[in-house]
């Protein structure tokens, strides 16, 4: 338990050592004194990178320190290269740093003489270097968010551990690329924003320690980002009311549905703006023009402010039309009044109005619900100009017809 003692400590205590350790240039062929003492009773302690050496110590006033030996593991040779130079024959202590986790290393020491000649090799020590560190143990990514993509883990028990690595792969590609180093080894979740809707990416995590050793990844999890709301449908707009044009489309039925957006333009194949927010799957556009067109797009908005898609195509509406123009068919006079008939093309006269024009004074007739009119308010030798206007039930009038200009003769 002693020697274990000390062989920790050397570990934890590496920076002490190192000033009197150095990677020599070994000789092509060592000079062997076989009378020169070995160093024996050598044991080790492991860790994920680093093996801590100990052994008996020597105090021959023949040795000047001791040569560290060690196999390459990247070659297939089991021939031992000179990797260390502890350069203090009191030393029993040596540790080996920058190895690789979970490989098998080959060791050997000796002594050496200040004239350079070397002791005969101790016996060969095998030395295997602890597991990776295992990354976390449990991972969940959480789905449906907009988005984003939570994704959570319970932390790494090792004290040592400094940070998590987080990977994501969206399937696109093989490659995995690191998105995030979370710090704290109590840190428990990572929240990957800014990310397509409805679209599947898988996460994996690895464990980073505080001297930079990175674990194996861990096991992979999946998750969908939330959808955009259905697109809404069968969108349709009025062109029969005054002043007005009434949207109405199909009623949103995903349970988290929020408001409605309307978007207008005057042209079709230009920007749509966004006009309106409503609650209703219906609107009122009120417009103070007659026989105004616009054309119209509605998306549905959730609770996380996520928007459906525009339709492909938009809705044409416009506010009713004034009547079409009148035209007057006949105009008599018989000495005492004067006749007139029109004839109405649309059939939306709800009344009429007889513009009634002599002298310098204009008069309105209004009220008339027939297609004639006689106007007994005349007087001989005066010209009478006429024109008639439809009014729709909406109080819309059409544009004044042609006029007429009727005169009853005095010799009458």
């Amino acid at each position: 338990m002693k020697l274990l003692k000390l062989i920790t400590l050397s570990i934890t205590s590496i920076i002490v050592f190192s000033g009197c350790q150095t990677t020599p240039l070994a000789p092509k062929k060592p000079q062997i004194d076989s009378t020169l003492p070995t160093v024996t009773q050598i044991k080790s302690l492991s860790d994920m990178t680093e093996v801590g050496f100990e052994w008996k110590a020597n105090y021959d006033e023949r040795v000047a320190g001791y040569y560290v030996y060690r196999s390459n593991p990247k070659v297939t040779s089991t021939k031992l290269q000179r990797i260390a130079t502890v350069k203090d024959r009191y030393s029993t202590h040596f540790v080996d740093t920058k190895l690789t986790p979970e490989t098998k290393y080959y060791y050997r020491f000796s002594t050496y003489s200040k004239e350079g000649r070397e002791s005969v090799p101790s016996e060969m020590i095998t030395v295997d270097t602890q597991k990776m560190i295992p990354s976390v143990a449990f991972i969940q990514a959480i789905v449906g968010l907009p988005n984003r993509v939570k994704v959570i883990w319970r932390p790494q028990e090792y004290p040592s551990v400094e940070s998590y690595i987080i990977e994501r792969n969206d399937l696109s590609s093989p490659e995995w690329k690191q998105i995030a180093e979370v710090k704290g080894r109590l840190s428990a979740e990572y929240i990957d924003a800014g990310l397509k809707d409805n679209y599947l990416y898988r996460y994996r995590i690895k464990v980073k320690t505080c001297n930079g050793i990175i674990s194996h990844p861990s096991q992979i999890v999946e998750a969908h980002t939330k959808p955009l709301p259905p697109m809404v449908e069968n969108l349709r707009a009025t062109n029969n009311a005054p002043k007005k044009i009434v949207l109405s489309w199909d009623a949103s039925t995903i349970p988290d549905f929020s408001y409605y957006k309307v978007y207008r333009t005057i042209n079709p194949i230009l920007f749509y703006s966004y006009y309106a927010k409503t609650k209703d799957n219906k609107f009122e556009d009120l417009i103070n023009d007659n026989g105004k067109t616009y054309y119209y797009k509605v998306t549905a908005v959730d609770k996380d402010v996520l928007e459906s898609l525009r339709q492909d195509s938009p809705v044409a509406g416009s506010t009713l039309g004034i009547p079409e123009e009148v035209s007057i068919t006949s105009a008599k006079q018989d000495g005492k009044s004067i006749m007139l008939t029109w004839a109405s093309y649309d059939n939306r006269a709800a009344s009429y109005n007889i513009i009634k024009e002599y002298g310098s004074k204009k008069v309105n007739l209004t009220g008339i619900t027939s297609f004639s009119y006689q106007d007994h308010d005349v007087i001989p030798g005066v010209d009478y100009k006429y024109s008639v206007v439809e009014l729709d039930k909406y109080g819309l009038e059409s544009k004044p017809s042609e006029s007429i200009v009727v005169t009853i003769p005095k010799d009458q």
